[in-house]
């Protein structure tokens, strides 16, 4: 199966390397095919593809939109897309505004229970100010001592019921899949298994997913279990949707699994990037 990597993050988000050294580290990794996939922005685009291209490695455009949906926040991909849709970017644009805003609150939230000055702090890993985001805030706690790798600080402080968490106003599931498919794109839903929702309320989502046009879901991904996988698998089948692969890595020591380095899909389904 060829060995495509259709979710990872560069500095154009919160991931750890700029866009042309993740596409290098890719191709090192043995990946045929990759989609650059940072959050509410697509200023990697232009880099990733060049250095692909020199590479000889197929490249798609990528991006993960960040929705609200039943009071939870739930990321929606984006692949094949044209990069210079006006509606896309301005929705993107839009997004993105929102985030200082919010830091500004995490930050305060955390100042009160004692653990100061974190919003210059993650401002500091911060190469796009505008993306500022949790990962940026765990990396500064990281930093700073207060806890001793970014995932115990995202278990400790900064997801729901978590001291440093608060709740953001993000787009819907309608508009992000609206921006996709209206810049030709296709839209997936990340890591289905990374969202606390129940069977019932999984199957919620997946059914205003299809009815709105969405047409994959992330079946193998870096955060998903064995038993995830054999669970999304079968929806993808029952729903007829087609299947995407992603690590979702952000940087060397700090993500689940390296790019291009995940199990394949399970058989019998039929990969997204048949569609590209």
């Amino acid at each position: 199966m060829l060995n495509a990597d259709l979710h990872c993050h560069s500095t154009a988000s919160d991931g750890l390397l700029p866009a042309a050294e993740v596409v290098r580290r890719a191709a090192e990794n043995g990946v045929e095919l990759l989609a650059l996939t940072d959050h509410d922005d697509l200023g990697g685009l232009g880099e990733a593809r060049s250095v692909a291209d020199e590479l000889g490695m197929r490249f798609v455009n990528g991006v993960e939109i960040s929705i609200e949906w039943g009071g939870l926040q739930v990321h929606i991909l984006g692949f094949a897309f044209a990069a210079d849709d006006e509606v896309l970017n301005t929705g993107l644009t839009s997004i993105r505004t929102g985030r200082v805003d919010r830091a500004r609150r995490m930050a305060a939230e955390l100042d009160r229970i004692g653990i100061h000055g974190c919003f210059e702090g993650a401002m500091r890993h911060a190469e796009n100010s505008n993306l500022i985001s949790r990962s940026h805030f765990a990396r500064y706690l990281v930093e700073a001592g207060v806890c001793k790798d970014v995932r115990s600080v995202f278990e400790s402080y900064i997801v729901p019921g978590r001291p440093g968490y608060v709740d953001h106003c993000w787009v819907t599931l309608a508009d992000s899949i609206g921006w996709i498919l209206g810049a030709g794109g296709i839209a997936a839903v990340a890591h289905p298994g990374r969202y606390k929702l129940s069977r019932l309320e999984m199957r919620h989502l997946l059914d205003e997913f299809k009815s709105l046009g969405g047409q994959a879901i992330e079946v193998v991904s870096g955060s998903h279990s064995a038993d995830n996988v054999t669970v999304f698998a079968r929806l993808a089948r029952e729903y007829g949707f087609m299947a995407s692969r992603g690590s979702d890595f952000h940087g060397p020591g700090e993500s689940y699994v390296d790019l291009g380095k995940l199990a394949p899909l399970p058989q019998g389904l039929t990969p997204v990037w048949e569609a590209f």
